[in-house]
């Protein structure tokens, strides 16, 4: 879907609609607006005030602090909130909604299955996302999974909403999105976590912390994009940069000896995991 198609999708009798107003939210409109989305075919639910003016200030859209009728008539309603407060937030749009509902729902909120959203919502026009945070800057991951009547062209207008934000790929099980919530959706976490032990060591070793943080970060930048460049597996790089005996292979062997690799991928099994608990916790339809 082009972008002009794409604005035509929303108008404001039939707007784009956002419950939540936080960061995804505001990765999301943002990058529209600087396309070319009008701020009058958005409206968003935000309940506290401040975060309603910020995004009034930034965009000049409309935003207001509990849903109304208007709600029934948006082409896409966008779940940008926590998956504790979903199913309360539903209850209050679910009210002004047909039933069943003629929307495209997609929800961002982690562990909420779309079961659940569906029952809440009364459609079965529903797509679960998971992104995470560098979509902020438009470098995003997103993973998307449709319910079986979402449509192709639904499909279409999701890939464009999403666009803005960085890149996305569509799952074929709901199940999987645990996985990506482990992977990707807190995986700029994990890379966070490594930078601040590799610029606490580059400190301890007289950097300056400066020096250390700038080095760090364009280590991981440069290494991440030879990887998403080259047609080799992680496993050969590595091993290239590997010379036995040498400095390299003096960190990653104490790595190894601390079980630094399993350690991780226990660690995102425990975030997998978390996901699931957080559709059962929190999304009982």
């Amino acid at each position: 879907m082009t972008s002009l198609a794409l604005f035509d999708s929303f108008t404001a009798d039939r707007p784009l609609a956002f419950i939540g107003g936080g960061n995804m939210a505001n990765a999301i409109l943002g990058g529209l607006i600087q396309q070319g989305l009008s701020p009058k075919a958005v409206q968003v639910i935000e309940p506290f005030e401040e975060a309603r003016s910020r995004l009034n200030q930034a965009y000049g859209v409309e935003a207001v602090p509990v849903p109304g009728p208007g709600i029934a008539n948006a082409a896409l309603v966008v779940w940008a909130i926590k998956p504790q407060t979903f199913r309360e937030a539903a209850a209050q749009v679910a009210v002004h909604l047909g039933r069943p509902s003629t929307a495209l729902h997609l929800s961002v909120a982690a562990g909420i299955r779309s079961d659940s959203i569906a029952a809440w919502l009364g459609s079965e026009r529903v797509v679960r996302s998971m992104p995470n945070t560098p979509a902020l800057i438009g470098q995003g991951m997103t993973a998307l999974f449709a319910r079986d009547a979402v449509t192709a062209s639904d499909r279409a207008l999701v890939d464009a909403v999403i666009a803005p934000t960085g890149d996305s790929l569509w799952v074929s099980a709901e199940a999987q999105l645990d996985a990506v919530t482990a992977l990707s959706g807190s995986g700029p976490a994990y890379v966070f976590l490594f930078l601040e032990a590799m610029i606490e060591a580059g400190t301890q070793m007289g950097l300056p912390s400066d020096q250390a943080k700038r080095l760090a970060i364009a280590t991981f930048s440069g290494a991440t994009a030879l990887a998403r460049d080259s047609h080799e597996p992680p496993s050969v790089l590595r091993e290239r940069v590997t010379s036995k005996g040498g400095t390299t292979y003096a960190a990653l062997t104490s790595m190894q000896q601390a079980q630094v690799p399993e350690a991780f991928i226990a660690a995102m099994h425990a975030a997998c995991r978390r996901a699931t608990e957080l559709g059962e916790e929190f999304g009982r339809a």
